[in-house]
């Protein structure tokens, strides 16, 4: 299994940073390295939710939540031939504010070598998702 996490502090209350992150719809208007998001039914984000989400240099993944404590956190995965990819938006309290923490990880038999080719792109990316959210939220 292959991996990276990032945190960020956030001058923000903690329910705010939720509000941007888990309003996927609007990640192509904040964040860069989002091209397009295709929500594939309807309501706010919750377990079962799918997501197609175009990203630069990527295939377009449907991503589908596992796991989402409103307000704090969720998590969704993303499947193709011989990988998994989970990715995990964490959002905690924080005496500035709020966290955010973003983890993704790979795995399955092709894991290892997507990661090597892939690795600094997702690291690059990851840290400009977190830096586009914490501007928006502490935009308004």
């Amino acid at each position: 299994m292959a991996g990276l996490q990032h945190s960020v502090v956030i001058a923000a209350p903690p329910e705010r940073v939720f509000d941007v992150v888990a309003d996927v719809e609007r990640w192509p208007e904040r964040i860069p390295t989002v091209d397009s998001v295709e929500r594939l039914d309807d309501g706010p984000l919750a377990v079962g939710s799918r997501t197609r989400l175009r990203q630069p240099r990527f295939s377009p993944a449907v991503w589908t939540v596992t796991e989402l404590t409103a307000g704090k956190s969720f998590t969704w995965e993303s499947k193709s031939p011989g990988v998994t990819v989970i990715a995990a938006h964490d959002v905690e309290p924080h005496a500035d504010g709020s966290r955010l923490t973003l983890a993704l990880t790979a795995s399955g038999p092709l894991a290892g070598i997507g990661w090597l080719m892939t690795r600094s792109l997702i690291k690059r990316y990851v840290e400009t998702e977190a830096a586009s959210v914490k501007a928006a939220a502490e935009k308004d």
